[in-house]
């Protein structure tokens, strides 16, 4: 064999190594290769190492499998009292299959983008403004519902639509802002009113309280001076139970009695009575004196 001959097949070996070589494929985590064969649908890669025949088989489309986020453009709608507002939506979605994405629809962001504007004029020109503002969430599963009808043809499956932005005319937006503020004035009025009766009400019951504790000090002060005058009543009453049990113990003879009863009349003729009673038995009391006189002259002698 000649050497043109073994640099010739040197050459061609070092081709299909090269063929070979540019053929095999790795679809990374994620993703899906679509195979056309001779022009058409072959198979779909998904992920791992492939073998591509040279010449005839080719990628007609890579496709990602994660989940994909767009942003469309704000979109003019006009709800159903003739405002005119900008919306602009944000859409979630994943290819689901990768033969349906890539032969269903040309351009299936674009075709995505007009159904959206199109579904979101459909559902705002039914609603007014108020609506339009208060029912997002409402807005968002209706646009959904009808985005993941409409593009399960094509191999996608919306997962979310959100209203990003709604951005009614600068008219609008100054009257709200002032109804906002004119509400929060009411708002701010009625605290006030309600901190200024609650301070009231407060007020009232210190004092009611006040008056309470004032009443319940005259009612306590009375009810211990009534005790202290009803003991000492109790407390003379019993000197006096004490002092007739006494002298009852301690039997005084008949003169004793009569002394103290003329020392009992010296006292009453000491006031200031214009009349005084005396006893019939008045000879005793004298004779008693006179006896009681002469003690007491002996005893000094």
């Amino acid at each position: 064999m000649s050497i043109v001959s073994l640099i010739i097949i040197a050459i061609i070996a070092l081709l299909l190594i090269i063929v070979i070589a540019r053929n095999i494929k790795i679809v990374p985590q994620a993703h899906a290769f679509v195979i056309e064969r001779l022009g058409a649908y072959y198979q779909t890669w998904g992920t791992g190492l492939h073998l591509k025949v040279p010449f005839i088989d080719r990628i007609s489309k890579k496709v990602s499998l994660k989940e994909q986020v767009v942003d469309f453009p704000p979109q003019p709608v006009i709800t159903r009292d003739n405002v005119t507002m900008q919306i602009d939506t944000v859409v979630y979605f994943e290819i689901t299959d990768p033969k349906l994405y890539t032969y269903g629809v040309e351009r299936p962001l674009s075709a995505i983008e007009n159904l959206t504007a199109t579904t979101l004029r459909n559902i705002i020109g039914d609603l007014e403004l108020d609506s339009t503002l208060t029912s997002r969430d409402t807005i968002n599963d209706k646009i959904r519902i009808i985005l993941d009808e409409a593009t399960d043809a094509w191999g996608i499956r919306v997962i979310r639509v959100e209203l990003k932005n709604i951005l009614p005319p600068r008219e609008i937006q100054d009257a709200m802002e002032k109804q906002m503020k004119a509400e929060r004035e009411r708002r701010a009025r009625i605290l006030d009113a309600e901190g200024e009766k609650r301070s009231q009400i407060l007020v009232a019951e210190g004092l009611k309280e006040s008056a309470i504790l004032k009443a319940d000090a005259v009612k306590e002060s009375k009810i211990r001076e009534a005790e202290g005058e009803a003991q000492a009543i109790l407390t003379v009453q019993k000197a006096n139970a004490d002092a007739l049990r006494m002298l009852s113990e301690a039997d005084p003879s008949t003169k004793v009695i009569e002394l103290k009863s003329l020392e009992a009349l010296a006292k009453v003729a000491d006031g200031k009575a214009t009349k005084l009673i005396i006893p019939s038995d008045m000879s005793k009391v004298a004779s008693l004196a006179a006896s009681v006189k002469e003690m007491v002259t002996d005893t000094k002698e």
